[in-house]
């Protein structure tokens, strides 16, 4: 952007939101309306919906109970999705949907949120963690939010893979299970230097003695894996003498029992002298007054406050004499920022608060971190070693190879098919699949998807093995939900989907299609399917996505409406007639499905044997261009008396004088209308 001053309002500084940027960097030394600005772009939306009128949650639930609940729906870093749902909570509020003749408190009542979930990775249960929303506790970094986050980079994936290749080895059992035991005592400590609760003192002395735990059990493991070497030499002796200092200090019988928190008597002259654990609040007051009386007098007052990641600072009012930035200057004081018309200070004294307390926060943060990572690779390590996945192997090329894959229905019945996937760079990069319904074709993409998508987040995956190159995205055509509230057809959902997939793939997505086109009319459905198909076939082999479609519109493979391509792989999923009756061996193979079995699956339905029969008749009429005759002999002659008195009219001629249409009408119409 050029450099030129900004007004007020910075409108200049607003296209930064057109580039959609994943990371600002600004100066801390803005002016407070660059503060503001940025506070505002990402928070609007956030506070607006924790301000909205959600019905399902307690009326009593706080803002973190809230925050707790609704991360498990929207995901808050995405500062579009925020800025949009806030956008839209505004619009609902102004137009007062629904409550129009409410109270003008009443805000529009948000019944539920709802995610897109194709491949069902997410299930339509919330997010366990949710359950806890009274406690209003949540875990800061959780395999949840893994699955929100799959990745490109091969060291993130192989630094999970290491772990999980060792904790799925059956001699490393019991380690697995004394640490999984450890784990449930990590709590995510969120405490206020000067107010802190009896409860929290608590949960961080169960955490830091814990973290020690873990620490002593993950040194005795390889330290060549980059994450126990990261625990050994992150949870560091410090923790030792914190757990043990908290446990001389503490006194958590006094302080339950008297609702506050007490420390034990003659522990310590220093602690006694500074009070550091008594009454921080107090303490920095004390600090504060002895730093003003080393200060310009013309200064009135001074505090000192705590700044996480920054450290204890002097603060200031700024005098209308200092203006510039050469007036900040005060002797024996390092300038850091201006803020709100606040200056903050390093001082000697704050330096000493910063070396005797340190910053707590990140190296609570750090032990927190490295817990949950750890605690995420063994759910990971027991779900593998629970239903046999394996690890893939990751590299980053173009090809996809998944032998004998098994979907989840593997878990919920007692028969499944194992299915292989293989793409590579060039060949059969644009798999075509037909069959009738209920043969496994949707089953199959899911399968596909999910293997690819558990890859990516360093998982091992259902499959006898499988290779796994490097994915930018998955693009679906799947289940589509019709509402009201949309505002848009079935149709025009899956259209959209469809541009999406065609606008937005590279030759390193994975593209799923499902039954695209039988939204509208064959003839249009068959037409706009086929055409995707080509734009994708017609394009550089190396810009070709991974594309698998599932499709009962055989004419497409018929009519030869799709160019040739060596790209273009053929195949259905085999079935068998025994006499009548339609089997499904829901195995993959080369070729073509020559019919839908229509009439076979309404069977198995169980519509009615005559209405079938007479479906295939009608059917077999229609493709052979004969006349479909009637064969209910009551609609037969009621259709031959309605064409019989259309005759008779016809025949009529009004210009006649002589003629009496009433005697014609009562005689002639009303009888054979009879």
């Amino acid at each position: 952007m050029t450099d030129v001053p900004d007004n007020h309002e910075l409108h200049l500084v607003a296209r930064v939101q057109e580039v959609r940027p994943n990371v600002l960097i600004t100066s801390a030394k803005q002016e407070c309306c660059m503060t503001r600005f940025l506070q505002k772009l990402l928070e609007v939306g956030k506070q607006r919906l924790l301000s909205a009128n959600l019905p399902f949650l307690p009326a009593s639930a706080s803002e973190k109970d809230k925050m707790s609940y609704l991360s498990s729906c929207i995901s808050f870093d995405s500062p579009l999705m925020l800025r949009s749902l806030g956008a839209l909570l505004k619009c609902l509020d102004r137009r007062r949907v629904g409550v129009e003749l409410e109270d003008s408190s009443v805000g529009v009542p948000i019944l539920q949120l709802l995610a897109y979930t194709v491949l069902q990775i997410f299930k339509s249960e919330l997010h366990p963690s949710v359950y806890k929303l009274n406690s209003g506790e949540k875990e800061g970094l959780s395999l949840y939010q893994w699955f929100l986050r799959p990745t490109q980079d091969l060291a993130v994936l192989y630094r999970r893979q290491e772990v999980i290749h060792f904790f799925t080895s059956p001699q490393n059992s019991d380690c697995l299970s004394t640490l999984q035991s450890s784990l449930r005592n990590i709590r995510n400590i969120q405490m206020s230097l000067s107010h802190t609760k009896v409860t929290d003192w608590q949960s961080l002395y169960k955490t830091v003695y814990t973290a020690v735990c873990i620490r002593d059990t993950v040194r005795h493991l390889p330290q060549c894996i980059k994450l126990f070497r990261d625990i050994s030499e992150g949870f560091s002796d410090d923790l030792q003498h914190v757990a043990s200092l908290i446990s001389r200090v503490v006194n958590f019988e006094a302080s339950v029992a008297e609702n506050r928190f007490t420390v034990k008597p003659n522990v310590d002259p220093q602690i006694d002298e500074k009070r550091l654990m008594m009454g921080l609040s107090d303490f920095l007051t004390d600090v504060a007054r002895r730093e003003l009386e080393h200060l310009d007098p013309r200064i009135p007052s001074c505090c000192v406050i705590y700044i996480p990641l920054i450290g204890f600072l002097l603060s200031v009012p700024r005098l209308p004499s200092m203006i510039e930035k050469e007036d900040f200057e005060i002797e024996g004081l390092d300038f850091m920022f201006l803020s709100e018309d606040r200056l903050h200070y390093r001082s000697q004294r704050t330096k000493e608060l910063d070396d005797l307390l340190g910053d707590l926060h990140c190296d609570i943060r750090g032990v927190l971190e490295l817990s949950a990572e750890l605690d995420c690779l063994m759910a990971m390590s027991s779900a593998s070693q629970e239903y046999g996945y394996v690890s893939p192997k990751i590299a980053n090329h173009r090809r996809i190879a998944i032998t004998n894959g098994h979907p989840l229905l593997e878990l919920c019945s007692p028969v499944f098919v194992a299915n292989s996937f293989h793409s590579t760079d060039f060949n059969g990069r644009v798999k075509i699949i037909t069959g009738p319904n209920s043969s496994g074709k949707s089953i199959y993409l899911k399968q596909v998807g999910l293997i690819v998508f558990m890859a990516l987040i360093g998982s091992n995956v259902p499959a006898k093995e499988a290779e796994i190159g490097l994915v930018d995205g998955i693009f679906s055509r799947m289940q589509s939900r019709e509402s009201v509230s949309v505002g848009l057809s079935t149709f025009m959902i899956d259209l959209n989907q469809m541009a999406l997939a065609l606008n937005s793939s590279t030759g390193n997505s994975l593209v799923l299609i499902d039954e695209f086109g039988k939204g509208t009319n064959t003839v249009d459905g068959l037409s706009l399917l086929a055409a995707s198909i080509s734009f994708w076939l017609k394009k550089a082999p190396v810009d070709v996505p991974h594309l698998l479609l599932a499709t009962n519109f055989h004419s497409l493979l018929q009519l030869g409406l799709l160019p040739f391509s060596e790209m273009l792989s053929l195949l259905t999923l085999e079935t068998a007639l025994d006499g009548d009756e339609l089997v499904f061996l829901y195995q993959l193979k080369e070729g073509i499905c020559r019919s839908s079995y229509a009439a076979n699956i309404a069977t198995l339905a169980g519509l009615p044997t005559n209405l079938v029969q007479r479906g295939v008749e009608v059917s077999e009429l229609y493709r052979t261009g004969r006349t479909i005759k009637c064969v209910d002999k009551a609609s037969c002659d009621e259709k031959a008396n309605c064409k019989n008195i259309v005759d008779m009219f016809l025949k009529l001629d009004l210009d006649d004088k002589s003629l009496d249409v009433q005697r014609f009408l009562k005689e002639e119409l009303l009888p054979s209308a009879g």
